[in-house]
């Protein structure tokens, strides 16, 4: 069974803070694992909540990871077409033992080619578009095909993380660390994905993410096309 040593969060601009801090909370309580945040220069990033987070190791002083964690948010229009970081993931797709994303995190890896012929999730208003990259969309809360992990949108990045942990380091680990964290949801409300969320709840939330939507899919269109060309 596989020890992570070292593992590297990708951060840049306008990422989706809870993508990022979820699975930092679990992974770090990994015994013997070192984390790298790493961005295309080392500083703060800003999140798309306000406060910035601190990257410690640039794409150039960054060495092999283990696990490779992408992360959503508004930033992956850019990052999906930033040379440096798409570059840097196919560089560390060549010998890490996992690649993985979070949310949208998912179409960063697959402008960098690597979820062609996967198995993957993302966030649920996001989903059909994994196509576009080769990509199986499965709907689930964490899926994983190989040495692929993907997680969906936003909150289930705790999910995905402990499921990482269960997988590589055993139930008991998973279960320390979910004690730990006192990770045991109970929401007060029961709308938390779209089967579950009443219709006038879903088409308000799909109204307000329409504009958004309509922006990313202009980047996939880019990228896609110039993967094709």
């Amino acid at each position: 069974m596989p020890r992570l040593k070292h593992i590297g969060f990708v951060l840049f601009d306008d990422l989706t803070q809870l993508d990022f801090t979820g699975p930092l909370q679990v992974l770090n309580r990994l015994p013997g694992v070192k984390i790298h945040l790493v961005a295309r220069e080392a500083g703060p990033v800003r999140t798309d909540c306000g406060p910035f987070i601190l990257a410690d190791t640039s794409f150039s002083d960054c060495p092999q990871l283990d696990l490779v964690c992408v992360p959503g948010g508004w930033g992956v229009d850019a990052a999906m077409e930033d040379a440096a970081t798409v570059d840097f993931l196919r560089q560390q797709a060549t010998g890490a033992q996992f690649m993985t994303s979070v949310c949208t995190g998912a179409f960063i890896l697959g402008a960098a080619g690597l979820l062609e012929g996967r198995k993957a999730t993302t966030h649920w208003s996001y989903h059909a578009s994994l196509s576009r990259f080769g990509a199986e969309p499965v709907t689930a809360r964490v899926v994983r095909d190989g040495n692929l992990f993907t997680g969906g949108g936003v909150t289930a990045g705790i999910d995905f993380a402990l499921t990482i942990v269960r997988e590589l380091y055993g139930e008991a680990l998973a279960q320390a660390i979910q004690l730990g964290l006192e990770y045991d949801p109970a929401p007060p409300v029961n709308a938390g994905s779209p089967d579950k969320a009443p219709a006038p709840v879903r088409d308000a939330v799909d109204a307000r993410f329409a504009p958004r939507l309509e922006a990313f899919l202009e980047v996939v269109d880019r990228v896609t096309a110039t993967a094709d060309a």
